[in-house]
Parts: C-alpha cells; structure tokens; sequence
C-alpha cells in the first residue's frame, strides 16, 4: 500500500511536469495580435473612406499600426525558425521528468528513510508491553519533567497509576495528592488516593485512606473501589455485616461484565457465616487488624510499626502453608513482600502460590495477573 501511494504520488508529479509541454502550441499560435492589427488597418481605412479622419491622422495611425503588424509577424515567425530545437527541449524535459524525478525520489527515500523497517499496526505496539529499562526510562523522563515543572497537575496524574501498579506506594500517595491540589477534586483521584494509601500500609485502612474514600463517595456516590475498600475498612474494624451489605449493595448495581465482580464476590464469601455468607470452600475467614491495631500502628515509630508489619507478614505466609486456597491471601502476601524490598520471597510465594492453586484454573488466572502487576511474572 505504500508503494502503491508513492507511485500514484510521483505519477501526479510528472503528470504535473508534462501537461504543459503537452499542449500544442498551434500555427498561428502567435497570431492573435497580428490579427489585431489587421483590423485595425481595415477601420482605419473605413474612417478615412467615411470622413471620419482626416487623410495626415490616418496616414499616421497607418503608420503606427504597420510597424506593430511587423513586429508582431517577426516575433511569431521566430519561435518557428527552428523547430527541430524546440522539440529536442521537449524530449529532454520529459525524459528529465520520467526518469530524474522518480530516481531522485527514490534516491531520497533509501538514503533516509526505512524501507526494510516491517510494519506494525498501532493496536499491536500499544498492546506490546516494554521492557524494564524502557518504561524505567520513560518514568525517569518524566520525573525529569515533574522536577522542573511541580506545578503540572497531569503530569501528576499520569504517574500516579504507575507509581501504584508498581508498588511504590508512597510516590503514589505524593503524586495523587498533587494532581488533586493541582488539577481538583475527583473521585476517581480520591479513591485512587486512598488506595495508595492503603497499599503503603500493607492493605491496612488507615483513617487517611478511609477518609479518602468517603471524600470519592461524596463526590460519586456509586465509585465501585471507594465501596469495596470502605467495605474493606468495615472488615477490618471487625464490622463482618457491615461489609457484606456494602459488598452485595455493590454487586447488586454493578454492570453485567464489570471486571472487579468476581474480586468483590470472593471477598464477600471470605466473610464466612458472621456475614450470612457461605463460607469459601472451607477456607477460613482471613482475620484482618482491628481498631485498636490500626490507631496502635499510627502511634508506632517507623521501627516498631515495621516489626509489627513484619509479624502480620509471617502469620499470614504460616496461613497460606497450611491452607492455600486463599488467592486473595497470596496476593497480600505477594504484594507485602514487594513492599518490603524482599522480591525474592515474592517470587518464592508466587511459585508456592501456583502449586496451591494448580487444580483451580480461575484462581489461578487471578493469581498470575497479580503476579504481573506486581513484576514477578517469568
């Protein structure tokens, strides 16, 4: 197709080049004004015949009118004296055109552009994922541009998911809270707050992140991730009931092929029979910290809190050797080794992971996703 447009190109551009060396000129192509002059003579005659003009004006005008009638047949025959020259110029802009134009493009073209370079639809590039240094590159850029430019809001915002995905919890809160200083208020941004809030202390709803998602819930009464993790928080604070109806409130008004249903589903079926919900094939429900806990953990030093950290971290790892159906588990396990700097354990408890779950395809479909958003696929 794209030589196919070149080639309709440069035929337009030669097409262009010979049109007017095409046309024929014509005999008397030169002899419009030599007619005009003709004329002129014969009303000159006319006038003087009719009295008109004196006999002295029109023997003058006569005059006049004879030497332009010369030059104008001199200047008509010229051009013709030699038309083997003229038809040799012909030949030699055509061939120029046919041959220089074409072999000069081309000449371009292979000198600076890329004509063995294969085509690549825009759907498969933007779906193919980059490589490590690739996207460390492009986050580095635009950091780059964040440090001279503090006040672009959308800059802001485009880093933060990134931040998030890659577990890099608090440069997502710094972010976040700029592109709502920066940009407003959303919900979206507010619930994506709170989640990077939650995130930087290990799944913990803390007042910040829960505050966060009741500003979203203000803003957008229906945000499905505000609810889900305000359902979380009620979980957490040991509020099981509370969850659960705020968890089938948001399944009740989800849309039919909403992705996050089957997350929410399992979520409520780990609420087990405290919930009036049937537990999840036997697994036990996964106990989360309590008030007292998360208002403990705020008043923590950073080392303190991080031991306490590290504790829940063991118990849940001890959880999942003894029982590994809870996907949701290994993704918290998963997601707080990230956190930690500790990646060779997040790979070890992935592998740990798939072989738990190798009998349960769906479970094991979400566990490896997690595993990609994480970097710990491969």
């Amino acid at each position: 197709m794209l030589w196919f447009v070149l080639t309709l190109m440069t035929a337009a551009a030669i097409f262009a080049v010979l049109w007017p060396l095409g046309r024929s000129q014509g005999a008397d192509e030169g002899s419009a004004d030599t007619a005009v002059y003709r004329d002129q003579l014969e009303e000159i005659e006319r006038d003087r015949a009719s009295g008109a003009i004196a006999g002295a004006d029109a023997d003058a005008a006569r005059v006049e009118v004879s030497r332009r009638l010369l030059g104008a047949a001199n200047a008509t025959a010229q051009p013709l004296a030699d038309p083997t020259l003229r038809h040799r110029h012909r030949r030699f802009a055509a061939v120029a055109a046919f041959v220089l134009i074409p072999l000069g493009a081309g000449s371009l073209y292979l000198l600076l552009g890329s004509p063995t370079l294969p085509g690549q639809p825009l759907a498969q590039r933007l779906a193919a994922p980059g490589d490590a240094n690739s996207m460390a590159g492009l986050i580095a850029r635009v950091e780059a541009h964040l440090e001279h430019n503090p006040d672009d809001g959308r800059g802001w915002e485009v880093i933060a998911p990134v931040y998030l995905r890659l577990g890099r919890f608090d440069d997502a809160v710094r972010a976040y809270r700029n592109a709502l200083k920066l940009v407003g208020q959303s919900a979206d941004r507010e619930a994506s707050l709170g989640e990077a809030l939650a995130g930087a202390a290990n799944g913990i709803i803390t007042t910040d992140a829960k505050a966060a998602f009741e500003r979203a819930l203000v803003l957008d009464q229906a945000n499905p991730r505000a609810q889900f993790y305000l359902g979380l928080a009620a979980e957490q604070d040991g509020r099981p009931a509370d969850a659960a109806d705020r968890w089938r409130s948001l399944i009740a008004r989800a849309p039919a092929d909403a992705p996050w249903v089957a997350y929410v589903r399992e979520a409520l079926a780990r609420l087990g029979p405290a919930a009036g919900t049937a537990p999840n094939a036997g697994a036990p429900a996964t106990p989360g910290p309590s008030a007292q806990d998360i208002a403990s953990a705020a008043e923590m030093s950073p080392a303190d809190r991080d031991q306490m950290v590290r504790g829940m971290v063991e118990r849940l790892a001890a959880r999942l050797s003894a029982d590994g159906s809870d996907v949701d588990g290994w993704l918290r396990l998963m997601r707080a080794y990230v956190v930690l700097g500790e990646r060779g354990k997040a790979r070890a408890a992935a592998a740990d992971a798939r072989r738990a779950l190798a009998s349960e395809p769906d479970k094991l479909r979400r566990l490896e996703e997690g595993a990609k958003n994480f970097g710990l696929d491969g």
